[in-house]
């Protein structure tokens, strides 16, 4: 309620609306002239003023629940960056913020600060950390909140300190390339502190008038420079020394406005060794085209440009208690399992969004292992793109829930890796063509560890995906087919020929167990994905007919999935499967989710398999795996598994070590544990409600395939993406069953609508067919034109 106006101010407003209705009124009446301040008019204002304020009061009070239910926040610091602190960025830098009273703790990355090179895979690095030091030190402190704001990207803090009313503001700017942090509070000179840099590495950090920076060299030559810039309101501000260090002194200052950027000399391209412009020249750009700005300034040009992307979509999954909404993050997870709570699942699924919106920008890195939030120089896996799932979870929301162009950094980074793989796959295996990858990979190329010889084919999907869902021509044609072409190739170089004319992926390995063998259950659906992919491609565009024939031969003789012994879906040739194995990769599903070889109506068979192996192997499992499954049960149209699992996926996690045996969860940061924290599962989390809300990869558009009992009553969905280039710009259901369905065709592409219920509509030319228990609409569309159905 503080962000509510004064209400005299609203009540001297709407008394000012109330005499203008009346007054243009009379102007087209005549009626009531002569009575513009007489008693009865000035009663009427007053009956009108009261009206008019209470809808506003209500509207504001509306839009303040509204944005309640997506906000994280807790009521204390936080203490530890992986399970506590708040993530904020801009697709390329980024900070984690603690939100201390005593010291504020800012610790941050540049997405690009890596060591290694092509040929040793390095590890993405720590940058550094901001501290500002308060001289109120001690001092009790009551109303603490530390809050983030995901409807606009925005995180705050207040508390009160020694009767002085406390507020920051920080938020990281896309459009402005800046972090920018703003402390208010309501009494003059409330700030006297000490700020002060902390470097990685051993780079040199100085401070001189009004700005402190840091600025060093890897051993692998990149150069790397951070800058913190700070204006105050009245009070002084001066660099001093302490010891060694040199940092700013503020003295008894009315407000702080801190903007801070970063840089390293990385640039995502090869034929340059990967080495572009010095951060120095880069950074002074930034700061000069931001120096005139007001704070205000730099946040409208923040949420302006995050609410460009995040507002494509809005969710409601249903309605949680009032006070349970009003507790903080760490409340809401324990209290989870004992009190049904849609509105923290919402979040948790908006959450997503917003992670990729701040750590996936055109032009950027795509996400790693973590996003783009580090603190060590040893993090986990590197904190690396393994390619054996964990990258292309990272994507799988992008274009289902409207955030096409976050997936841009992904399909560069594959299309700058072409040629250092290349070379590394002829060495390899000599005589194929294209490339592959193995499982660790960074920056530069470099890789490690296992080959993953169908990891490039599963970068292939992404490729396809992206045209699936925007039917943009010149893309695939100048793009993506050039680049799914050559890693067919080197399929056809690659796969190994049986006399019976069966063709085996050679010596793969089901990720991340098993023998080392041909024919592996895993490779082979991923080859049916690329070949399936490229000839649809090489059809769309008209080109390379005779190649496009010659792979659909090779396509047609690909082994096939087979069921086993038990009635699973066996994940080696051999019918070897263990029920009791519960390991947390289920790689040899990959057909059915995030392929399309495996479906409920086309493959009956092989997803009933699919469900018999799920079910053997638990629900229970590391947080990115148990998102994975969600996607599982969604496509086996399951709603009530897929929630069981969701419902084990929002479970507290304490602790930040590595365990593999039972331990993933959510940190009250609401971070995917691994444990440790793995980024992909907030993804995976996010993209398994959109299937179970909309499927669009069998040429249908399937609504509801998996909607759960729990939000069956009533719930919303605007903003949801198909194959096709179909916006979903309304999906209202209620008691399982669609009551308004709305489908803005951008492409003009023929649509087929599949819905649990049947829908009345005015869509002329429109075939319509009972489809077992489904109802199914098919009709041509136009390019812009929304089709509208009702229950």
């Amino acid at each position: 309620m503080n962000n509510l106006p004064n209400i005299g101010m609203l009540y001297y407003l709407a008394f000012r609306a109330s005499y203008s209705i009346l007054y243009i009124f009379d102007l087209h009446t005549n009626q009531i002239t002569n009575m513009l301040l007489n008693y009865r008019q000035y009663m009427v204002c007053t009956v009108l003023s009261c009206l008019l304020l209470l809808c506003f009061t209500n509207r504001l009070l509306a839009q303040n629940k509204e944005n309640a239910a997506f906000t994280m926040w807790d009521n204390k610091p936080a203490q530890k960056w992986m399970t506590e602190a708040y993530p904020i960025g801009n697709g390329r830098i980024g900070g984690m913020i603690f939100g201390g009273v005593d010291q504020e703790h800012i610790q941050f990355n540049d997405n690009t600060l890596w060591t290694g090179d092509e040929n040793d895979r390095g590890m993405y690095q720590a940058f550094g950390d901001l501290f500002i030091d308060f001289n109120n030190k001690d001092q009790p402190f009551t109303s603490y909140s530390r809050k983030l704001d995901i409807d606009h990207a925005v995180h705050t803090i207040n508390y009160t300190q020694n009767d002085t009313q406390f507020k920051r503001e920080y938020f990281c700017s896309f459009p402005d390339k800046v972090m920018v942090f703003h402390f208010t509070a309501n009494q003059k000179k409330a700030y006297s502190a000490i700020i002060s840099l902390k470097d990685a590495h051993d780079g040199t950090i100085t401070a001189s008038g009004n700005t402190i920076q840091i600025r060093g060299k890897l051993p692998n030559g990149m150069t790397y420079q951070a800058t913190a810039v700070v204006k105050v309101e009245n009070g002084k501000l001066e660099a001093v020394k302490d010891g060694d260090s040199e940092k700013l002194k503020i003295t008894n200052a009315d407000a702080i406005t801190l903007i801070f950027t970063a840089a390293t000399n990385y640039i995502n391209k090869r034929e340059q060794n990967w080495k572009g412009e010095e951060p120095a020249p880069k950074i002074v750009r930034v700061l000069n085209a931001v120096k005139t700005k007001s704070y205000n300034k730099l946040l409208k040009n923040h949420t302006q440009d995050y609410d460009h992307l995040y507002n494509r979509l809005a969710i409601n999954l249903g309605t949680s208690n009032a006070d349970t909404q009003k507790l903080p993050n760490y409340q809401r997870l324990i209290n989870y399992k004992k009190v049904a709570d849609p509105a923290l699942e919402a979040l948790i699924f908006q959450y997503g969004r917003y992670l990729l919106i701040s750590s996936s920008r055109p032009g950027g890195l795509p996400a790693n292992l973590q996003g783009l939030w580090n603190e060590s120089n040893t993090p986990p896996w590197g904190s690396d793109y393994h390619s054996n799932i964990n990258i292309q979870m990272n994507y799988w929301l992008a274009e289902p829930t409207n955030l096409s162009e976050c997936q841009i950094p992904y399909l560069d980074y594959i299309n700058s890796m072409r040629e250092v793989s290349a070379m590394a796959t002829r060495k390899q295996y000599p005589n194929t063509r294209g490339w592959t990858v193995k499982t660790e990979n960074n920056i530069f190329g470099g890789m490690s560890f296992l080959w993953n010889t169908p990891g490039s084919a599963w970068y292939a999907q992404a490729l396809w995906e992206h045209y699936a869902f925007t039917k943009d021509k010149n893309y695939l044609k100048n793009f993506a087919y050039p680049i799914i072409k050559e890693i067919a190739e080197f399929w056809d170089d690659h796969l190994k020929r049986r006399p019976d004319g069966t063709l085996v992926s050679p010596l793969g390995w089901s990720p991340e167990h098993g023998p080392t063998e041909d024919g592996v259950t895993h490779d082979q659906q991923i080859v049916y994905d690329l070949f399936t992919n490229y000839i649809e491609a090489a059809e769309i565009l008209g080109i390379d007919q005779d190649y496009k024939t010659y792979i659909a031969d090779l396509k047609a003789h690909l082994l096939k999935p087979k069921i086993g012994k038990w009635g699973q879906l066996q994940e080696w040739e051999t019918d070897r499967d263990d029920p009791k194995d519960q390991h947390r990769h289920i790689s040899h599903l990959f057909g059915l989710h995030p392929g399309r070889e495996i479906s409920t109506i086309k493959t009956p068979e092989l997803a009933k398999a699919a469900r018999v192996t799920l079910t053997a192997r638990g629900d229970e499992s590391t947080g990115w795996s148990m998102a994975w499954k969600m996607n599982f049960w969604a496509r086996l149209q399951d709603g009530n598994h897929a929630y069981k699992i969701l419902q084990n996926f929002i479970t507290p996690v304490g602790g930040s070590g590595t365990d593999y045996n039972k331990g993933g969860g959510i940190y009250t940061n609401l971070f995917c544990a691994h444990p440790p924290f793995q980024i992909d599962g907030n993804f995976g989390y996010t993209a398994g409600i959109s299937e179970m809300l909309l499927q669009s990869q069998t040429g249908e558009l399937q609504f509801l395939p998996a909607l759960p009992d729990q939000w069956a009553a009533a719930g919303s969905i605007q903003g949801l993406r198909a194959r096709g280039n179909f916006e979903i710009t309304n999906l209202q259901w209620k008691d399982g069953k669609v009551v308004k369905l709305s489908i803005k065709s951008l492409s003009g592409e023929n649509c087929i609508v599949r819905s649990p219920n049947a829908l009345k509509h005015t869509v002329k030319g429109i075939d319509e067919e009972k489809s077992g228990k489904d109802f199914t609409y098919s009709f041509k569309t136009q390019v812009g034109k929304v089709y509208r159905f009702e229950g």
